[in-house]
C-alpha cells in the first residue's frame, strides 16, 4: 500500500493531480483562446518556415531568383487552403478534421484512409519538428557537439510527451514567450533585410532582372516553369499545419467557430509573411547552402556580418534558439491533434476503443503515448536526419487535404439549390482541390524514388490493420446483438423468477443476502448476468444492487451539457433494472458514477454499498466469444478481471459469470 501511495505521489508530481469532469469550469479552464491556439496549433504552420522555404530554395540550385515566383505562389496557396478550411470549420463546428470531413462527405472507408494518412503525418510532424529544432540549435554550436544531436532530439520528444500527458494548456502556456520571440526576431530579420537594401534598390533590381533573364535563357520557358513547380512542390511542408485548426476545434474556447476562424487568420497571415519574407531575404543576402548549417542560420550570419561580433552572436543565438523552441512547439500539433484523430477513429471502431479513453488529467493519454512512442522510434531509425524525414513528410497531409477538398466540393454541389453562396464556396474549395492534388502528385513523383514510398508502405500497412480491427468489431457487434434479443422478453423472464405481489413495494432488509451486479446499460450482457445468478443461486438473494459507471471519453468530453447527458443516461439505464426488479418482488437499488477510470469509480462505490449491505456479494458478466484470439484480447477491455483483482486485494468477494455468445 505504501509503495502504491508513493508511486501515486510521484505520478502527481510529474503528471499532475486528477481533474474532476463534473467541474463546470473545467472546459473553460482547459480550452484555448485564439492566441494560445495560434501558439499550440498554428506553430506547426509557422515553424515550417524553418524547413519548407529552405527546401524550395535549395531545389532552385543555380537559379535562386526564381524563388520570387515560388514565394508568391506559396503565399497565395496558403490563403486559398486557409479559406477552404474556414468553410470546413463552419460546416463542422464541433471539429472538422480530415478524418471526419472525408467520413461524412465521402464515405467511412475514405475517411479511414484520410485518418490513417493524418496519423502518420502527425507522427512525422513530431519527429521532423524536434529534429529540425535540434538542427537549429546545433547550427550555432561548435561542430564537436554535433554528435549529441540525436540524444538531444530524442530527449526533446520525451519532454513533450510528459508535458502533453499533464494537459493541453500546461503544454502550451510555458512556450508562449519563446513563440513570441520567434515572431519578433523573424519579423525584424525580414524587415531589416528589405530596408537595408532599399538604398541599393537599383542594384538589387538589376541583379534580379539579370538572374531571371539568365534562367529563362538557359532553361527556356518550359524549363523555368518545371523548375518553379518542382521547387514549389519541394516546399510543400510549408502547408502542413493548416489542417490542424479545423481538427482541434474541441479544445478551443467558446464560441469555438469564431475562435477557430480567428486562429486560422493568425496562422495564414503569419505564415505567408514569414515564408515570402524569408525567401526574399535569401535572395538579398545571397544565401548558399553550407554543410552542417540551416539556410536560416546562414541568413542570420550574413545579415549580422557588420554588426560587431558580440551583438551578432547574441542575435543569432536568440533567433536560432527561438526557432528551435518553436519547432518543439510545432511538435505539439502532433500531440494535440494526432490523439484526437485516433480517438475519433477508435469511437468508430477503426482502432481499439482504449484510444478514446481519457486519463484522470482528461487527456487522451493512450493516444499521446502512441504518438510519442512512434515518433521516438522514427527519430532513432532516421538518426534525426531532417533531409531524410522531409522526404517522408508532407505526402500524407496532401492525401488528407485532397480528400477534404473533394468532400467539400461534393457538398457544395449537392447544396447548390439551398446555399445561395454555393458558387463562391465551391470555387474556393475547387481551387483548393486542384492545388492540393497538383502538390500531392508532384511530391509523389519527386519523392517516391528518394524514399517517399516508405511513407506509402507504412500508411498502407496501417490501413490494412484498421480493416482487420473493424472486421473484428463488426463480428463482435453481431454476436452481442444476439444477446440483446433478451431485452424484449425481459418482463416475461423476470416474471417467471418468483411469485410476488407486484402491487406491494418490496421492503429493504440490509441483513438479507445481497447481489451487487456490474452492468453497462440495460442490455443483453447485464440481463444474462442477472438471470445466471438466479439459475446458479436459486432463492438465495433478496436484495439486488446494480452498479453502472459511465466512461468519460473523447466522444462525450465536449462540454458540460455532454457530461450532464451522460450522467442522466447512466442513471436512466441503471434505473430500468431497479424498476423491473421492484415490480417483481425484489428490493433493488442503483449506484452510479461517471469518470475516466471505470475500475477506480467502481472501487469508490464499494464502501457505500458494503456499509448498507454488509453481506453483499459482487458479480460481473464476461462475454466468452466462440474463439479466443490475441486480437480479441487486445481490442476488448476486460474490466471485470481488473475489478476482480482489485477486490481480491481488499478481501471482497467477486464472481465472474461467463456469458457465451
Amino acid at each position: 500500500m505504501e509503495t502504491s501511495n508513493g508511486l501515486k505521489k510521484i505520478k502527481n508530481i510529474v503528471i499532475g493531480n486528477a481533474r474532476d469532469p463534473h467541474d463546470k469550469k473545467i472546459f473553460h479552464n482547459l480550452s484555448l483562446i485564439a492566441f494560445l491556439a495560434w501558439v499550440g496549433l498554428g506553430s506547426d504552420g509557422l515553424s515550417s518556415s524553418c524547413y519548407g522555404p529552405p527546401e524550395a530554395f535549395k531545389a532552385l540550385g543555380a537559379n535562386p531568383y526564381l524563388g520570387i515566383f515560388v514565394a508568391l505562389g506559396t503565399g497565395i496557396t496558403i490563403f486559398i487552403i486557409a479559406a477552404s478550411y474556414s468553410h470546413i470549420i463552419e460546416l463542422f463546428p464541433s471539429g472538422g478534421g480530415g478524418y471526419l470531413v472525408a467520413s461524412k462527405l465521402l464515405s467511412p472507408h475514405v475517411g479511414m484512409v484520410s485518418g490513417c494518412a493524418l496519423l502518420i503525418d502527425y507522427v512525422l510532424t513530431i519527429t521532423i519538428s524536434v529534429a529540425s529544432g535540434a538542427d537549429a540549435i546545433f547550427s550555432f554550436l561548435p561542430r564537436g557537439f554535433y554528435g549529441y544531436k540525436l540524444e538531444f532530439a530524442t530527449f526533446g520528444v520525451l519532454v513533450l510527451l510528459i508535458l502533453n500527458i499533464r494537459g493541453i494548456k500546461e503544454a502550451v502556456v510555458p512556450l508562449v514567450p519563446v513563440f513570441m520571440l520567434f515572431v519578433v526576431t523573424h519579423l525584424f530579420a525580414i524587415v531589416y533585410s528589405i530596408f537595408v537594401h532599399v538604398p541599393q534598390y537599383h542594384e538589387v533590381y538589376s541583379s534580379a532582372s539579370q538572374g531571371l533573364a539568365k534562367s529563362f535563357h538557359s532553361l527556356g520557358t518550359f524549363g523555368v516553369l518545371f523548375l518553379v513547380m518542382k521547387a514549389y512542390s519541394m516546399g510543400a511542408g510549408t502547408f502542413t499545419g493548416i489542417e490542424a485548426v479545423s481538427n482541434g476545434i474541441p479544445i478551443l474556447r467558446e464560441p469555438k467557430v469564431v475562435t477557430a476562424k480567428r486562429t486560422m487568420h493568425y496562422m495564414a497571415f503569419s505564415l505567408s509573411i514569414t515564408v515570402i519574407g524569408l525567401m526574399i531575404a535569401y535572395l538579398l543576402f545571397k544565401v548558399h547552402e553550407v554543410p552542417g548549417k540551416t539556410l536560416n542560420a546562414i541568413l542570420f550570419e550574413n545579415m549580422t556580418r557588420g554588426w560587431g561580433s558580440q551583438t551578432a552572436t547574441i542575435f543569432i543565438f536568440i533567433t536560432l534558439l527561438s526557432e528551435a523552441v518553436l519547432l518543439f512547439i510545432a511538435a505539439q500539433t502532433g500531440f494535440l491533434d494526432g490523439p484526437r484523430v485516433l480517438a475519433n477513429m477508435a469511437i468508430d471502431r477503426w482502432f481499439p476503443t482504449r484510444f478514446a479513453m481519457l486519463s484522470d488529467r482528461l487527456v487522451t493519454q493512450n493516444g499521446i503515448l502512441l504518438m510519442g512512442g512512434a515518433s521516438f522510434i522514427m527519430m532513432l531509425l532516421s538518426r534525426g536526419s531532417v533531409d531524410f524525414l522531409i522526404v517522408l513528410y508532407s505526402i500524407n497531409v496532401f492525401i488528407t487535404f485532397s480528400l477534404s477538398q473533394l468532400g467539400m466540393v461534393k457538398h457544395w454541389w449537392q447544396e447548390r439549390k439551398t446555399e445561395k453562396n454555393w458558387i463562391r464556396k465551391l470555387s474556393i474549395n475547387g481551387i483548393g482541390l486542384v492545388l492540393t492534388l497538383f502538390i500531392l502528385f508532384s511530391v509523389l513523383i519527386i519523392k517516391f524514388g528518394e524514399g517517399g514510398w516508405i511513407t506509402l508502405v507504412i500508411t498502407a500497412g496501417l490501413v490494412s490493420l484498421t480493416l482487420v480491427i473493424k472486421k473484428h468489431y463488426l463480428i463482435a457487434a453481431e454476436l452481442l446483438r444476439r444477446l440483446d434479443t433478451i431485452v424484449d422478453s425481459m418482463e416475461a423472464s423476470i416474471y417467471n423468477i418468483g411469485d410476488v405481489d407486484e402491487a406491494k413495494e418490496p421492503p429493504c432488509d440490509p441483513k438479507a443476502k445481497t447481489a451487487a451486479i456490474l452492468v453497462n446499460g440495460f442490455n443483453g450482457l447485464g440481463l444474462h448476468t442477472l438471470l445466471s445468478i438466479f439459475r446458479l443461486f436459486p432463492n438465495t438473494y433478496k436484495n439486488f444492487v446494480f452498479l453502472q459507471v459511465g466512461s468519460v471519453d473523447a466522444g462525450n468530453f465536449k462540454g458540460a451539457s455532454e457530461i450532464d447527458n451522460l450522467d442522466e443516461h447512466i442513471n436512466s439505464e441503471a434505473g430500468r433494472y431497479v424498476k423491473y426488479m421492484k415490480e417483481h418482488g425484489f428490493y433493488a437499488e442503483a449506484f452510479t458514477a461517471i469518470g475516466t477510470d471505470i475500475v477506480d469509480e467502481i472501487t469508490d462505490l464499494v464502501p457505500k454499498i458494503t456499509a448498507k449491505f454488509p453481506g453483499v456479494v459482487f458479480f460481473g458478466g464476461q462475454i466468452v466469444f466462440p474463439e479466443e484470439s490475441f486480437m480479441g484480447k487486445w481490442l476488448h477491455n476486460y474490466i471485470v478481471f481488473a475489478v476482480q483483482r482489485k477486490f481480491y486485494r481488499q478481501g471482497i468477494p467477486f464472481f465472474i459469470l461467463p456469458i457465451r455468445v
